[in-house]
């Protein structure tokens, strides 16, 4: 059976924005659809989300793909690392980012949370194997749309670029992501 795992960002939830959408949609098309709530959401650490990602999926293969949000969408890349000898089915990232505007930064609370996700290199060469769609907003105002030619040229991503979706959060009042939906579903046919 086909797995999909939403994984929220900072500060998110599982039953935020357009997340119960999805795993809505995906339910009716036969997917198994897990939202995990992250820990510690509001001070988001790397090992203990990567550690906690890998505890919910168990064993990962072909059938298993993932749809993360923000922060969700680099959880998931190191989660992809750390799991070097199998290939999963492909993964759809949304606001996924390598760097983040100075609105996104603008205490020194935010650049101490995001410090270690900013400089801990990722290994593009270890994940790229993997199927990619990466969704981002013309008007995002916490990642710069120029990350969306890190996510090409590094991961083979096809790249979607929405209108006006801000950050594709439930304050940005994002309930549906159709692009999402369509994207998870290409991968996976």
């Amino acid at each position: 059976m086909k797995r999909v795992f939403i994984v929220h960002g900072w500060g998110g939830y599982p039953k935020e924005g357009w997340f119960p959408w999805l795993k809505k949609e995906l339910e009716k098309k036969g997917f198994k659809v897990e939202i995990p709530a992250m820990p510690e959401t509001a001070y988001p650490k790397i090992n203990t989300w990567v550690s906690h990602l890998k505890k919910i999926v168990g064993a990962a293969d072909e059938e298993t793909f993932f749809v993360g949000h923000s922060i969700g969408c680099q959880t998931i890349m190191r989660y992809l690392e750390t799991i070097k000898n199998k290939k999963i089915g492909g993964a759809v990232l949304v606001a996924g980012w390598v760097h983040l505007t100075d609105a996104a930064l603008e205490t020194d609370e935010d650049r101490k949370i995001a410090k270690p996700w900013l400089e801990t290199p990722i290994d593009w060469n270890a994940i790229k194997k993997h199927r990619f769609a990466a969704i981002f907003s013309d008007d995002d105002p916490l990642i710069p749309l120029s990350d969306s030619k890190i996510f090409r040229s590094r991961l083979g991503a096809k790249i979607i670029i929405e209108k006006n979706k801000k950050h594709f959060s439930g304050s940005d009042n994002i309930t549906e992501l159709k692009s999402a939906l369509d994207e998870l579903l290409a991968i996976s046919s």
